[in-house]
C-alpha cells in the first residue's frame, strides 16, 4: 500500500524507480535486491519497470551510472575553486572525507557492485568507466603539478584513495581520507 507521501510523488515512474534502486542498491547490494522490492518502494507496477529497463542488468547500469555523474559532479565542483593543480589532487581527499561523512556511508558503490555483478555484466562497464575517470583524473593533475612520473604519482595516489574508502567502510575509520590526504601531501613534497 502506497502512502500519502508515494501517492503525491510527481516524479516520473523511472525515476521514481532509479531512487529507490539507488537506495536499495547501495545499502543492501545488487544481488540481495530483487526487481519486486525496488517496484514495492517505487511505487509503481513492474510493467512501468520493463518500460523503462529491458532487465535488472540495465537498471543497475543505470544506478551505476548515476553514481558516477555525482561523483564526478561533485569532485569537479570542488576542483573549479582551486588553480593549484597540487591542491586539487589534495581535495579530491576532501571530497573523499566528505562521502564518509554521509550517515549511510556504505562504501564504495563502484567496488561493492563490481564484486557481485558478473563479469559479461553491462553493469561492470559503467564500474570500469567510472575507475578510468578516476585514475585519469589523478594522472592528468599528476602531470599538471610537475612530477617527475606523473603515471606513478597517480599510481600512489589511486592507491590511498582506495585504501583510505577500504578503510572508512570495513573499520568506521571516518578519518581515513584526512590520512590518505597528509600521506598524498608527503607524495608531492618528494
Amino acid at each position: 500500500m502506497r502512502t500519502k507521501t508515494e501517492a503525491h510523488d510527481i516524479r516520473s515512474p523511472r525515476d521514481r524507480l532509479l531512487a529507490a534502486a539507488a537506495e536499495l542498491f547501495y545499502l543492501e547490494g545488487v544481488n540481495a535486491v530483487g526487481i519486486d522490492k525496488i517496484i514495492d518502494r517505487a511505487g509503481v507496477a513492474k510493467a512501468s519497470l520493463y518500460a523503462h529497463f529491458k532487465s535488472k542488468d540495465e537498471l543497475v547500469q543505470a544506478y551505476l551510472g548515476q553514481r558516477h555523474e555525482a561523483r564526478k559532479a561533485r569532485i569537479e565542483a570542488k576542483l573549479s575553486g582551486i588553480s593549484d593543480p597540487r591542491e586539487k589532487l589534495l581535495a579530491i581527499f576532501d571530497v573523499l572525507g566528505d562521502v564518509f561523512a554521509q550517515a549511510n556511508f556504505r562504501g564504495c558503490a563502484f567496488l561493492r557492485a563490481s564484486a557481485e555483478i558478473r563479469v559479461d555484466s553491462e553493469a561492470r562497464d559503467v564500474c570500469d568507466e567510472y575507475r578510468h575517470w578516476i585514475r585519469a583524473l589523478f594522472t592528468d593533475l599528476s602531470r599538471q603539478s610537475g612530477a617527475a612520473d606523473p603515471g606513478e604519482l597517480a599510481r600512489r595516489l589511486l592507491l590511498l584513495y582506495d585504501g583510505a574508502s577500504v578503510s572508512a567502510q570495513m573499520d568506521g575509520d571516518l578519518q581515513a581520507a584526512s590520512v590518505a590526504r597528509q600521506i598524498a601531501e608527503r607524495f608531492l613534497l618528494a
